[in-house]
Parts: C-alpha cells; structure tokens; sequence
C-alpha cells in the first residue's frame, strides 16, 4: 500500500498526516511555534521555526506510522494563505520575519489607496477589497522599511513567496519557487480572471516582477524534495491554501456547495463553478482549488475564532489547556463575576465586560498583548478595580442614604465636633471643607482569587524549570 503525507502549515502550528489510499488518516504530528507582536496589531512569524516545526512533524509523523520515505506517493502542502516570506535566493534566509495574515500595519496605506480610487482597480483584477489582509501592501511595506531592501530585489536577490511558497523552496533544496491559484490570488497581485500576475498591479505596489514565484495548478507534480531531509525524493504534487483545501476536501466541487470551517480564524466558502461573482456585500472573490477546470469561489472571513482561546491560554493563561475552554464558559452564571463578554474584531481590539451583581465596569484596550497580570488581578490589575469601583458605588449609596437636605447627595453629613475621632482618623469628616472617606477594605473574595493565581504561576514555574 502507497500513502500520501499531508504538511498542514497553519497559523499557530505545524502539522503533518499521512494518510492510506483508502483516504484514512494513518498517524498524525503536530507542533505549535511561536507568535511575535512586536507592535499592537502587528503579527509575525519566523519563518525558520515554521520550517523546522513542520519538518519534526514529518520526521514525527512517518515514525508513528512506522512508514520508510519510499513508501509515500507524493507530498501534498497547505497552508496559511497571505502571510509573506521575503528571503534571499542565495542563501535561502529570511530577511525579516515573516508578516501573518492578521497583521494591520499597512492600515494607513490601504486607506490611501481607497481615497486614490484604485480599490476599483484591485477589486475589478483580483475579487479582492483593499485590505492589510492580503500579500502585497505586507510586501511593499518590507521593500520600503527594511534597509537595502528595494535594492536587492531591483537587482533580482530576493524571491518573495506565501508558505506553500516557502516551504516547497526550502523541501526542494531552492529547486522550486512556485505557488498555485488558491494561493496567488491572495497575493491582491494575481489576476483572477486571465490567471497571471498583474503589470499593473506590480506598478502600484511596486514590486519587481522577479520576485514572484510560478503559479501552477493545485494538483501538479512541481518537483521532488531533497533526499537529505527526508531520507527520499518524493514528489510535492498538491498545493493549496488552507481555506480552498478544506473546500476541496469538504468535496463542495460543485457550484453553490459550501463549507464552513473554525480554526485560528472562521471561514466560510461557497463554490460559485467557473464564474467569479463580484459581491455586493463586503465578500471577496477568489480563486478555488484548480484540480482541473477553474473554479472560484466567494468567501467570508472572522479573523478571530481560535486565536482568542490561544489567547486566554498563553496570553492571560485563565487555562491551562485549550479544551479548557469549554469548562471556563460553562461555568459562567448570571450575576457571576466573569469575562462575560469577550469579542475580537478584524483589528485585533478586545473589549472584556466584566460583571458582578448590580455592579458592572468595562475595560477597554485589551489586546493580543495584553497579559494575564494587568487584566486578571495581580497588583492593580482588573478585578482590584472592579472590587474598588463596586465599594465607591457603594459608599456612594450610604452617602445619599445620609445626606443632609440641601447640600448635594454626594457630599455625605459632616460629623459634629464632638463626634470627630481626630486620632483615628477613620471615616470622619477632619474639618470644614474635607469630605467623609471611608476606609478601603479589602475584599476578601478577590484576594484569595489573587493568591490562587500567583499560587498558579509559581506552580506552572516550577513545572517549567523541572522540565
């Protein structure tokens, strides 16, 4: 029996499958890698570590099934779609991390491009709408910002690729530089209805045209992998982005069939047959997997899905597992103290509600920065304030249920001389002018939640350095 090796490139982790010829999953290998956000809204990878991480899946994967190399077919690759790679043809380096598809620092740009009216320009050529999402405002902004960048390319140094583009370079030892439609016509570069990259388009992002790599079908046989990483030549012969794959492997091959899929993000395609509908509605057009005639298809996207519980984990580590997630929000009551609101939206902000009793607050500004001390309770982190903004309201409602007729409610009775404890100090009034402050108590509740978590952390710590 002959097998098939499936590398499943994604955007919090590398996996690999390998699969029988019946179509059943054999064995499977995943590893996550790192997530870098140098800046609020930026998002990068290195694109070493996707190499390595999704090699050890390969190597990982074949072990578990107990496989020799020579016993698979073929290669088949997906991946992430829009993140861009720049490297060096020579050495086969990256020259800066690699910028991920949920990056929004080329926000400014796109906005000039609308005002300049040329998102008719790119919608009408590629399906797409101007957004920091695609490839090639990612890619400008690397030629422009990286020092000697434009240079090297104007000289034809660089190659420019997506991660299927990247990983069949470096599995082929720099043999191949290529790509297929699903992925290109991510790029916002890549003419949907001729199936070509776009001369006009490369002049308005000012790309060099050596750059891109060859846009071949999704089923082709693009070349073989160097027998030093893998202990054989095997064909790479399937690329496809992640969505489209999924389409494909949904068998939604027809027109009007469609998929819905949950992962870092949430995506939802629809196969309109041989026929690229421009929407009306914000959706995009793009192109499917093209395992024989061309197909495309229209697509919706929610950025957010998967990452927020990543998030939760690593970010603000409320969980120690992802699975956990689902015992954290049942948990949830009403009238409970909880994160009861949580949404992301395309810009990555986050707006947390925070709840308990009649009392509520809100803290705006949460984003994938954010981390577990600031937002869940240490020192002064969120629920200090909201125990703290629970005792003003209330103070607040003592003070009005004492106040003196014709003095504003917010200004509580002043104590009588006599009544003034001038030792103590302690919710009395110390003189004309002064208002009556109670003292700060403590809430209980939320310091021992306070120690639990530290408790935790020194746990995890532990757990850490012994291993």
């Amino acid at each position: 029996m002959r097998y098939v090796l499936a590398l499943d490139q994604g955007t919090t982790s590398s996996r690999a499958i390998v699969f029988d010829e019946r179509g059943a999953a054999c064995a499977l290998a995943q590893k996550e890698f790192r997530q870098h956000f140098p800046q609020p809204g930026w998002v990068e990878h290195d694109a070493v570590e996707i190499l390595r991480t999704q090699l050890a899946c390969a190597r990982a994967v074949l072990k578990k099934a107990k496989l020799a190399p020579g016993r698979l077919a073929a290669i088949g690759i997906t991946n992430q779609r829009e993140t861009t790679v720049v490297w060096d043809r020579r050495s086969g380096k990256p020259v800066h991390r690699a910028i991920v598809w949920q990056d929004r620092r080329t926000a400014a740009r796109c906005e000039a491009l609308k005002r300049e009216g040329l998102d008719k320009t790119v919608q009408a050529k590629t399906g797409l709408v101007v957004d920091p999402y695609f490839s090639a405002t990612k890619l400008e902004w690397l030629l422009e910002n990286v020092s000697g960048l434009r240079a090297r390319a104007d000289r034809g140094e660089l190659a420019f690729g997506t991660i299927d583009t990247w990983l069949a370079w470096q599995l082929s030892g720099g043999a191949l530089h290529v790509t297929d439609p699903s992925n290109a016509s991510r790029t916002m570069l890549y003419d949907i209805h001729r199936g070509e990259w776009d001369e006009e388009l490369l002049r308005i992002f000012r790309v060099p045209r050596s750059m891109l790599p060859e846009v071949l079908p999704s089923s082709h046989v693009y070349g073989t992998t160097a027998k030093n990483l893998l202990g054989a030549e095997l064909p790479i012969a399937g690329i496809a982005g992640d969505q489209q794959a999924a389409l494909f492997g949904q068998a939604c091959h027809e027109a009007g069939m469609a998929k819905n899929t949950y992962g870092t993000g949430c995506f939802l395609l629809l196969n309109t047959g041989d026929e690229a509908i421009a929407s009306r509605n914000g959706l995009i057009a793009t192109c499917a997997a093209q395992a024989g005639p061309k197909q495309f298809a229209l697509e919706g996207s929610v950025f957010t899905g998967g990452a927020v519980v990543q998030w939760l984990r690593d970010g603000l580590r409320l969980i120690r597992k992802s699975v956990d997630v689902e015992k954290l929000a049942a948990s949830v009551r009403p009238g409970r103290a909880a994160l009861g609101s949580l949404c992301a939206r395309h810009h990555c902000r986050t707006h947390a509600r925070i709840q308990r009793g009649p009392y509520r607050a809100r803290c705006s500004g949460i984003d994938r920065l954010s981390i577990r001390g600031p937002v869940a309770g240490h020192g002064t982190g969120l629920r200090t304030k909201i125990e703290r903004a629970a005792r003003r309201r209330r103070r607040r409602g003592r003070q009005s249920a004492h106040a003196v007729p014709g003095r504003p409610a917010r200004h509580p009775r002043r104590a009588s001389a006599g009544s003034r404890d001038h030792g103590a100090g302690r919710g009395v009034s110390r003189g004309p002018g002064h208002r009556r402050v109670d003292e700060p108590r403590r809430n209980r509740e939320t310091m021992e939640s306070c120690e639990t978590l530290r408790a935790e952390d020194e746990a995890r710590g532990s757990e850490e350095k012994d291993g």
